[in-house]
This record gives structure tokens, C-alpha cells and sequence, in this order.
């Protein structure tokens, strides 16, 4: 049986090379978290350098037959995986629309996440990556007429075209009789299509999961927007390092509700602020309270997200208001993301209770 719909996983496991990043996605969080046991429900890519929008959504391809060219659509990684989550959503519903059963979860896995011109490959599906807590995405985009059809196709729908060649008629499997438009609309009324519009969403049993060096000099820079809009897991060399449980907060396990964490965003903000000459672009290095979107905040999600987004984009230049606020002497305590993140409860005690705002 698949987890619930509604618990997609979207984030990007991050740690040195040969940490077991990959070997922790498709044996533990594939097959355990996410219950996938059916491999045609995981689609794997790679970026690199010369991937593109067209590689991962989809494109025309040139094609020469009998001396002619001819044009045929390049379905893309994430189109694939789209349709195949879609799939599973539609086979989990009766003929009247009716949920019969929980759909099977699919995972796209990205390796090499920051290999490739992230911003430029995801392009418009960037704005997909919001999601709402029932899973689906807050905001849709709208797909070009090839690139949806090409989408319904790949869920089984048929089509008749009428005289000039447009498509007047659609039949949805078993494809017996055939709809209009706006019938098809009602019939797949759960999958949250806009046929008219071509606008799409990403369903809630449709996982997204990176994987990715830690500041990996050699390639394309992440942008702080799209880095929000994932979860992060941090994957030490050392598999024998256990973290410090968290100790702070009203609770003293770690967690901050939302008084606590609007407070402590306040006063990070007001600290990235005071070390501005230390940062660069400081107006996007601040962060929000949705930051971290679910409460209470979670000693994991603060040392996984929030201090990887100030060890990587805000003091990547210089660590030194970092180990000034954690009292660390020696330059040497604090050289790895490793270091740093097990000095959580330090930091956020020290942030707590700095006057500095005051």
C-alpha cells in the first residue's frame, strides 16, 4: 500500500561525495518512505551542463526518413513522470470519477541536482515546486498545446481530429465512445486539468528528490528561490556522527512554535543584517517565516534548510560572523557544513538571545 496522497516527498539529499547519497534515496526513501515497490513508477535523470528545459519537459526532435525530415516530439524526464503519476491517479478512480483506491506514489530522481542550470531546466515548472498542505501545487502553469497533448497521450488518451486537423473529439481508456471537451473536463475533473487553459499541477503522490555535492564549486549556482522551495537532507561522511538532539524552544525538544519562530526570524534577520560586510545581496540573503513551512519548526528542519541556506548563499564568503556568534575560537572547529550543523543548539540559543533588535 502507498503513503498517503497527501505526504509528497520534495527535497535534495546534500553531503561530500561518495556519502551514500544516492544508495540512501533508492534504498531507504524510495522503497520505505515512499512504499515504491513497482519500478516503473521511479524515473531517474542526471543534469549536467548541456541538459535543458526541452530534455526534462519535452521537445521537437528532427528526424530524417526516406530523404525527408520529419518532426517527432521528445517526451522529457519530468513530463514522464507527470503522466505516470496522473496515470496512477486516474486508475485509482472508478468510471464515474469515484476514488476507489489509494494511487501508487512516483518518484522523479534527479541526480547531480546543481550540475546543470537548474533555474533554465525547471523554467516555468519552477513555479509548481509551491505546494499546498493536500500536496498538489498552489499555483498551475500552462503547458503549449503540443506539450499537453502529448501529456494526455501519455496518460492513454485517443483522439479524432476533424477536417482541418484540429482535434474535435477525445476517448479516454478503456476508449470506448468518444467526449467532447468539456466532457473530458468533469470525467478527469480529479486529476485538477484546465483543459481549456493547458494548465497543470503537480499531484500529491508525485515525489521530486535531488541529489547534490556540497558547494560544488565547479558548477552552476542555485538561486535562493529555488533552494526554498525544497527540503534538505544533509548526509555526513561519517556514518558513526550523531547529531545533538535539540534543546531549545518552550518545549526544550527542539521545535519552535510559531511565536518562537517568527521571533527567531526576526532576530536572524536583524544578525545577517549587522554582518552586511560579510554578505553579498544581502536583501535576498534574509529569510521569511515560510521559510520552513510546517510547525512547529523542527530541529531537523532548521539544521538541515535554514543553516544550510546561511553556510552556502549568505556567509558562503566568509564564515567569520558564523563562528563570532557560536564563540568559536579556533578557525579550524569550523570548516565543514559537518561542523557547523552540529552546533545547531548553540546557534539558535545565541539568536534567541541576542539584544541586538532590541
Amino acid at each position: 500500500m502507498s503513503e498517503p496522497i497527501n505526504s509528497p516527498i520534495q527535497k535534495i539529499l546534500f553531503g561530500s561525495p561518495g556519502t551514500g547519497k544516492s544508495h540512501r534515496v533508492h534504498e531507504i526513501i524510495v522503497p520505505q518512505n515512499l512504499r515504491i515497490t513497482n519500478q516503473d513508477n521511479i524515473i531517474r535523470t542526471v543534469f549536467h551542463p548541456e541538459y535543458t528545459y526541452g530534455d526534462f519537459l519535452g521537445k521537437l526532435v528532427p528526424l530524417t526518413k526516406a530523404g525527408k525530415v520529419e518532426y517527432k516530439y521528445y517526451t522529457g524526464h519530468f513530463l514522464k513522470a507527470l503522466a505516470k503519476a496522473y496515470i496512477r491517479i486516474y486508475k485509482a478512480h472508478d468510471k464515474d470519477g469515484n476514488k476507489i483506491s489509494e494511487p501508487e506514489n512516483v518518484a522523479l530522481i534527479i541526480d547531480e541536482i546543481n550540475r546543470g542550470n537548474s533555474s533554465a531546466i525547471f523554467g516555468t515548472i519552477f513555479q509548481l515546486l509551491d505546494r499546498k498542505e493536500n500536496g498538489w501545487s498552489s499555483y498551475g502553469i500552462s503547458l503549449t498545446e503540443i506539450e499537453f497533448n502529448n501529456l494526455l497521450s501519455l496518460i492513454g488518451t485517443k483522439f479524432n481530429y476533424d477536417e482541418k486537423g484540429d482535434i474535435c473529439e477525445y476517448k479516454l481508456p478503456p476508449h470506448e465512445g468518444v467526449t467532447k471537451l468539456e466532457t473530458l473536463q468533469k470525467k478527469i475533473s480529479f486529476l485538477n486539468f484546465d483543459l481549456v487553459n493547458q494548465t497543470i499541477l503537480l499531484p500529491p503522490n508525485l515525489s521530486i528528490i535531488g541529489t547534490m555535492n556540497t558547494s560544488d564549486n565547479s558548477i552552476y549556482f542555485m538561486d535562493s528561490a529555488f533552494k526554498r522551495r525544497w527540503d534538505w537532507e544533509f548526509v555526513d561522511w561519517d556514518e558513526n556522527t550523531i547529531l545533538p538532539e535539540g534543546i531549545y524552544g518552550k518545549a526544550g525538544n527542539g521545535t519552535l512554535d510559531e511565536e518562537e519562530w517568527k521571533t527567531f526570524v526576526r532576530k536572524l534577520n536583524t544578525f545577517i543584517k549587522s554582518q552586511h560586510a560579510f554578505v553579498r545581496g544581502i536583501e535576498d540573503k534574509q529569510v521569511g517565516n515560510y521559510f520552513i513551512k510546517e510547525r512547529p519548526v523542527k530541529a531537523e528542519q532548521i539544521r538541515n534548510k535554514l543553516m544550510f541556506f546561511l553556510w552556502d548563499s549568505v556567509f558562503n564568503r566568509d564564515k567569520k560572523p558564523l563562528r563570532k556568534i557560536l564563540g568559536v575560537i579556533e578557525e579550524k572547529e569550523l570548516v565543514t557544513f559537518g561542523d557547523f550543523t552540529r552546533m545547531h543548539n548553540i546557534f539558535v540559543k545565541e539568536i534567541m538571545k541576542s539584544k541586538i533588535d532590541e
